[in-house]
C-alpha cells in the first residue's frame, strides 16, 4: 500500500538485485557512490525533482541541453483529516532532488524534469479539481497520486477521462478497481490509469497470521463505514476471514463522522468479541475506542487492529494510553529490505534520513511515496518516448520493477491495471527508556513477504 523493463534493463536489474536493491540481514546504510551510480543508472538514468510545493517549481536545465521538459503531477493529502498520509511527502520529493543529477535519460535523450505537488486538503472534490488543473493548464506528462480512495479515486477518474497516464498507490486495490466501475470477470474499463497496493488477499493473510499469534475465541467485530474502503472490505474481506475460521460480527455500515458508537459497542459486547478491526477514518476510530473504554469493552479485547487508523505515530499519540498495543498493517517500515533505485536508500537508512532532516519519527508513507516515484519514473524510462502519453500508459501496463516497498509486477495481476504490494502485521508499543521517541512499531509477522524481518512478539491489547 506501471511498465515492463526493456530486456537490457531487466538483465541489469537482475544482476543488481542482490547487491543494490535488496538489503539482507545487514543493517541498512547509504550505498557507496559506485553502488548508487550503478543503481540509479539501471533504474532511471537519473532524475531531478524540485521539492514538493503547492505551485510548480522551475525545472532545472540539464548540462548540454535537453530534449525538453517532462512534467509530473504529484497529488496527496498534506492537510485535513488524512494529513498523516501526506506529512512525509515534502521530504521524499526533496530527497529525490538531492540524490539525483538533474535529468532523466530516455532512449538516449536527456530531459529536464518538473514535478508539481498538490495538496487535496483531504477533499475528494478538490482532488478532482487539482487533477484537471494539472492536466489542462499545466500540461503534465504523468500523474502520480497516493493515499486513500478519497484522494486516489477522483484523481484517477479525472485522468481516465482526459487520457492522462496515471499511477497510484496506498488505496486497497479493490476500492480502486471495483469502486471505480471495474467488474469481476469482465475486461478492464481503464486504459490510462494503473494502481499498485495491498488488497483483501494481503489483508486477510496479514490478519490471519497476526491473530493466530494469540489464543482468542476468534470472534471479530468490524467497523466498516459506508465509503469506498468500508464497502470493498465488507464485500471481499469478510468472506476470507470467515473461511479462515473467524466469526465476524458486523453491526452494519455507518456514516463517516459518526460521533456515537454505542450500538456497535453493545453488539460487540453481547457477542463476546475479542478482536476489533475495520476501516474507520482516524478521527472516527479515536472516538470509537474512547467510547469503548468508557462502556467497558476495551478490557475484554485481546487484539485491536484496524486498517486506516494506527498507520502513523500521531494516530496512537492522540489516544494516549489507549493507543499502546494497537496493532496495524505496515506497507513499509525500516524492516523492509528493499532499496529505492531512485535515491539509493531503503530500510533503516531511509528512516534515519527522515528523522535527521525533520526531527520527527519516521512513518510508513515515506517508503510508499518513494516507491510510487520509483515505479513512475521507471515507466517514463521504459516508454522510449515519455512525451507520448500512449507509450507511457503502455509502459505502465507491463511494468515489473523492484521499489522501496518490494516488487511491483503488473503482468502478474491480479486484474488488469493492478499490481499488488505487501502489508505486514506490526504493533505499537512503548519505546525503551532513553529512546528518542515515545513509540516504536515493530513487525510481528511476515506472511506476505518473508524477506521482511520479524522484530517482536505480538502482545495482547488488554
Amino acid at each position: 500500500m506501471t511498465v515492463a523493463y526493456s530486456m537490457n534493463i531487466a538483465a541489469r536489474r537482475s544482476q543488481l538485485k542482490d547487491k543494490t536493491l535488496i538489503q539482507d540481514a545487514a543493517p541498512a546504510n547509504d550505498l557507496s557512490r559506485r553502488e548508487f551510480v550503478t543503481a540509479a543508472g539501471a533504474g532511471l538514468g537519473g532524475v531531478l525533482l524540485p521539492a514538493f510545493a503547492k505551485t510548480a517549481g522551475a525545472a532545472q536545465s540539464a548540462p548540454g541541453g535537453t530534449a525538453g521538459t517532462l512534467k509530473v503531477g504529484f497529488i496527496s493529502p498534506l492537510t485535513g483529516p488524512l494529513a498523516g498520509f501526506g506529512e512525509t511527502d515534502p521530504f521524499v520529493l526533496d530527497l529525490v532532488r538531492k540524490k539525483t543529477n538533474g535529468r532523466i535519460e530516455v532512449a538516449g535523450k536527456s530531459y529536464a524534469l518538473e514535478i508539481l505537488g498538490r495538496d487535496t486538503q483531504s477533499d475528494p472534490s478538490r482532488a478532482t479539481q487539482l487533477a484537471k488543473d494539472l492536466i489542462n493548464n499545466h500540461k503534465i506528462d504523468l500523474m502520480l497520486t497516493t493515499s486513500t480512495p478519497e484522494v486516489v479515486n477522483p484523481v484517477a477518474d479525472a485522468c481516465e477521462a482526459s487520457g492522462m497516464p496515471c499511477l497510484s498507490t496506498v488505496d486497497p486495490w479493490e476500492s480502486w478497481y471495483f469502486g471505480r466501475g471495474g467488474k469481476p470477470g469482465q475486461p478492464s474499463p481503464f486504459h490510462w490509469t494503473y494502481h499498485f497496493s495491498f488488497g483483501t488477499e494481503q489483508f486477510a493473510k496479514m490478519y490471519v497470521a497476526t491473530w493466530n499469534l494469540l489464543s482468542t475465541n476468534k470472534k471479530v467485530g468490524v467497523l466498516y463505514p459506508n465509503d469506498a474502503d468500508g464497502n470493498a472490505l465488507r464485500a471481499h474481506l469478510i468472506p476470507e476471514l470467515t473461511k479462515a475460521g473467524f466469526t465476524v460480527i458486523d453491526p452494519g455500515a455507518y456514516q463517516d463522522g459518526t460521533t456515537d458508537y454505542s450500538s456497535q459497542i453493545a453488539r460487540f459486547k453481547s457477542s463476546g468479541v475479542q478482536i476489533i478491526t475495520g476501516a474507520p477514518l482516524p478521527n472516527d476510530f479515536i472516538v470509537f475506542l474512547r467510547q469503548a473504554a468508557q462502556q467497558g469493552l476495551t478490557h475484554r479485547l485481546k487484539i485491536v487492529m484496524p486498517a486506516k487508523f494506527g498507520l502513523f505515530p500521531s494516530d496512537i499519540e492522540a489516544l494516549g494510553a489507549l493507543g499502546y498495543r494497537v496493532a496495524s498493517g505496515a506497507y513499509w517500515s525500516p524492516a523492509f529490505p528493499y532499496v529505492s533505485p531512485v535515491v539509493g536508500l531503503g530500510g533503516r537508512a531511509l528512516a534515519d534520513a527522515y528523522e535527521k532532516a525533520t526531527g520527527k519519527q519516521w512513518t510508513q508513507q515515506i517508503g510508499a511515496s518513494l516507491a510510487l516515484i520509483d515505479a513512475g519514473f521507471a515507466a517514463l524510462k521504459n516508454s522510449a518516448d515519455p512525451k507520448d502519453k500512449a507509450a507511457v500508459a503502455k509502459a505502465l501496463s507491463v511494468l515489473d520493477v523492484v521499489t522501496t516497498v518490494g516488487r511491483i509486477n503488473f503482468p502478474k495481476g491480479p486484474v488488469p491495471n493492478v499490481a499488488t504490494a505487501p502489508i505486514i502485521g506490526s504493533q505499537w508499543v512503548k519505546s525503551k527508556p532513553g529512546s528518542r521517541f515515545k513509540l516504536t512499531f515493530p513487525t510481528v509477522e511476515h506472511a506476505d513477504d518473508p524477506r521482511v524481518v520479524i522484530q517482536a512478539k505480538l502482545l495482547p491489547y488488554a
